[in-house]
């Protein structure tokens, strides 16, 4: 996490939180998963089938104001059931972001940020550390939830539901906004659990065709040659990047309509950080992608957009051409050139 940012639970790379750590690693194809496989802090959860996830920092869920209206949209598994969309309705898609401010134990760290990230676009969120870049992508899967002092609001719509609206789903709303971190951390439980838990256990799988799911997940990520010998060995054999690989797949598995990513390549070696920017292109066909890197030439050759945010605020939001080539605001220029940051 960015320094001056609010701490958070512990999470997960990939966006589900693990199963329990009993040291039991049953096949994929019998495992039940169960109501317990479910920790403050997840993304998306593997678990607590029969319950919405429990909010533990009141403070952060919150009726919207008359301005907005309600209406029951239906995802693949389940209805959000009163679900708060902006009255101008423009945003069917993507992900728009409106006066979101979040503050910790009264401290700001983000200023009433507006803005709209476009879908089957990949836009990089830059600043300098402890601008709130962060803190952004943790609100937009609703991850302050769970951390006391937090107090969060605004809205933050995604694919036409307002993600903090009254009697919304939280749990549906982490499989449609998964999240990849900086560090890889896989399940204790096998290869094949890892990717095939969580669609199990949100519907979209079964005992005889979460197999198909795996393999297809796997391939797509690239890691399937390494570990069609070994699904159900341990994924702590696996390298850094072949464990942050496996983590991907964890993610895509849900099938999200957005994904984050907080610097998922910066403890990689170059080819697996290539092979990863280039799958961020390839997601973007289908789905929204934003990223959060320090890395000023990653943004540059992977991103259609650009965010600049400093001090909890937007500073410039542009097309990737337009913020690296000839940005409308001082600063902005400042950063690109490294004068500042």
């Amino acid at each position: 996490m960015n320094a001056g940012e609010a701490p958070a639970g512990e999470t997960t790379t990939g966006g589900e939180t693990p199963p329990p750590t009993g040291g039991e690693t049953s096949p994929l194809t019998d495992a039940e998963p169960s109501s317990e496989e479910h920790h403050a802090g997840e993304a998306t959860s593997v678990g607590a089938l029969a319950a919405p996830l429990p909010v533990l920092n009141q403070q952060a869920t919150r009726g919207q104001p008359a301005t907005f209206y309600s209406r029951p949209v239906v995802t693949d598994s389940v209805t959000l059931a009163r679900a708060g969309v902006p009255a101008k309705e423009a945003v069917a898609e993507g992900v728009a972001v409106q006066d979101l401010t979040v503050r910790f134990k009264g401290s700001p760290l983000l200023n009433g940020i507006s803005t709209i990230f476009e879908p089957n676009k990949v836009t990089a969120i830059v600043g300098p550390t402890g601008c709130g870049k962060t803190t952004l992508l943790r609100s937009i899967n609703r991850m302050h939830d769970h951390v006391a002092g937090m107090h969060v609001s605004g809205s933050v719509v995604v694919e036409g539901v307002d993600v903090y609206g009254a009697d919304v789903n939280v749990r549906e709303v982490r499989r449609r906004v998964g999240m990849l971190f900086q560090r890889p951390n896989p399940f204790p439980r096998s290869i094949a659990e890892n990717v095939g838990l969580a669609p199990r256990a949100h519907g979209l799988a079964n005992r005889h065709n979460v197999h198909d799911i795996v393999k297809d997940h796997l391939s797509m990520v690239g890691l399937w040659d390494a570990v069609s010998n070994r699904l159900h060995g341990s994924p702590f054999g696996l390298s850094g990047g072949q464990q942050q690989l496996l983590c991907l797949a964890r993610t895509l598995a849900l099938s999200p309509d957005v994904i984050l990513l907080d610097e998922p390549t910066s403890a990689l070696d170059p080819d697996t950080t290539d092979h990863i920017e280039s799958l961020m292109k390839q997601l973007s066909e289908r789905m929204t992608v934003l990223i959060v890197t320090h890395n000023l030439a990653q943004a540059s050759r992977i991103s259609d957009n650009v965010l600049f945010l400093m001090k909890g605020s937007v500073v410039e939001a542009a097309s990737a051409r337009t913020f690296f080539h000839d940005p409308a605001d001082e600063r902005s220029r400042a950063y690109v050139s490294g004068r500042t940051g």
